[in-house]
């Protein structure tokens, strides 16, 4: 078999377990940076993606993510922040890893060649028509992601998939394929080193535009979070205050009255008569406050 660009070995690969320390360390964040830029290449295919979850999000569907190992755990750093950071309601996030999320602390290999296992997780999550889903593999062949999407694009999902081997047998199987071109690992596969940190970057910047779309972000800020803590309602005062240019008490009233949602203590701020005007004008806006302050200002 062809050896595929994440099982190449590195230039400097050669005597690495014989280097000083700091030299050994500084070309693992070297090779970490130039992994990092693989989300560059990709930047078409990510807003292609980001545009197709959104729609199903904003349509009542789910956004469900299908990965093993190292991708899984990317996967499931992704998915874990969005309803906490954009408000996006947990039942409308799923996370399919292969071995289950009880395996997570051996990171046991073997559950992820089971394909098999990915079409009936899938099935039984009653995958269909208004779900997209979000197939992770650093080789693009690992069984259990691919079978999965497989599966999720007979059922009518929507389907994206993201692997670091440019034509990878998934990128065959979904709607799209976003290649993260990184370069050889310094440990040859230890795909949890460069793919990784370019898979995360990736779902990072796939997740955030999402949330753009769907109007939880305004000006930068994250004008949908949930804040359930006192970090986060600190943050959400912050907000109010950037975008209204009010004052921290003032923030904290409006705050109070839209039983904590920014995005409704801003338009109440901006001239809403009651919460349930506020909550309408943001539904007729699309969830998106930009418009919904024009209105107001006009």
């Amino acid at each position: 078999m062809t050896t595929t660009q994440t099982e190449m070995s590195h230039a400097r690969a050669k005597g690495f377990d014989t280097l000083p320390a700091q030299e050994a360390l500084l070309i693992l964040a070297t090779a970490q940076a130039e992994a990092a830029t693989a989300a560059q290449g990709a930047v078409a295919e990510i807003a292609t993606a980001a545009e197709i979850a959104a729609q199903c999000l904003g349509a009542g569907g789910r956004l469900i993510y299908v990965a093993a190992g190292s991708s899984g755990l990317m996967a499931l750093a992704d998915a874990a922040e969005l309803p906490g950071t954009f408000g996006i309601a947990r039942d409308r996030i799923v996370v399919l890893l292969a071995g289950g999320t009880d395996t997570l602390p051996y990171m046991e290999g073997g559950p992820e060649d089971d394909g098999d296992a990915g079409q009936r997780e899938l099935a039984a999550a009653g995958v269909g028509p208004g779900d997209c889903v979000v197939a992770l593999t650093a080789s693009g062949y690992t069984p259990y992601p691919l079978a999965a999407a497989v599966a999720a694009g007979a059922a009518g999902a929507r389907t994206i998939g993201i692997a670091n081997n440019a034509g990878a047998p998934l990128f065959a199987e979904v709607e799209v394929g976003i290649c993260l071109k990184t370069p050889p690992e310094v440990i040859a596969g230890s795909t949890r080193m460069g793919a990784g940190t370019a898979q995360k970057i990736a779902l990072n910047m796939l997740s955030t535009l999402v949330a753009v779309h769907l109007g939880h972000i305004h000006d930068g800020f994250m004008v949908n979070l949930i804040a359930d803590n006192a970090k986060l309602r600190a943050r959400a005062r912050g907000i109010v205050m950037s975008v209204t240019g009010l004052d921290e008490a003032q923030a904290a009233h409006w705050l109070g009255q839209a039983d904590g949602s920014v995005k409704l203590a801003i338009v109440l701020a901006a001239g809403a008569r009651d919460v349930a005007q506020a909550r309408a004008l943001l539904a007729s806006h699309g969830e998106r406050l930009r418009p919904v302050l024009l209105a107001l200002a006009g």
